[in-house]
């Protein structure tokens, strides 16, 4: 197993995909082989950022899927299962599946990190990701704007 890093935040709209994605560019660039799950089920964009077209996946031979790449980083996320820009919407089990399986049922190859790019919050998907499998470290990015800190406390965020 690679070093397994999440990336996080309590609310959303504070630059966790843009952060994860910068952090994973800037691992390839130094010689690391970067593997990025956008764990972001309902509103995943880190292919976007990464430039990477839409489009199914592949499988290989052993029925695993093959990750898209750019900037040297594999990537999976559910915005290659999906047909249009529309958020998913799946019930907490249904997203501990596809979770594990960005994990598990990806043809990742030899890596250096995986970057786990949590979705907004600290509910029963972190948890679960955060049990499930060994973490070796995790980011959790915030931001000191006082516009964040009045629609969290307005949405009674953790």
């Amino acid at each position: 197993m690679p070093r397994m890093i999440a990336i996080s935040s309590g609310k959303g709209g504070v630059g966790k995909s843009t952060v994860t994605a910068n952090i994973a560019v800037a691992m390839a660039d130094a010689g690391l082989r970067v593997g990025v799950v956008d764990a972001d089920i309902y509103g995943p964009s880190i292919p976007r950022m990464l430039g990477i077209a839409a489009g199914k996946p592949a499988m290989s031979p052993d029925q695993k899927v093959i990750p898209a790449e750019a900037y040297g980083v594999k990537v999976m996320s559910m915005a290659m299962l999906s047909d249009d820009d529309s958020p998913a919407i799946l019930r907490g089990p249904m997203v501990t599946k596809y979770l594990q399986m960005f994990v598990r049922q990806v043809e990742w190859g030899a890596l250096d990190v995986l970057l786990l790019d949590l979705p907004p919050g600290t509910g029963d998907i972190q948890l679960t990701l955060a049990q499930a499998f060994p973490l070796t470290g995790a980011v959790v990015v915030s931001t000191p704007q006082d516009v964040s800190l009045k629609s969290c406390a307005a949405a009674a965020c953790a």
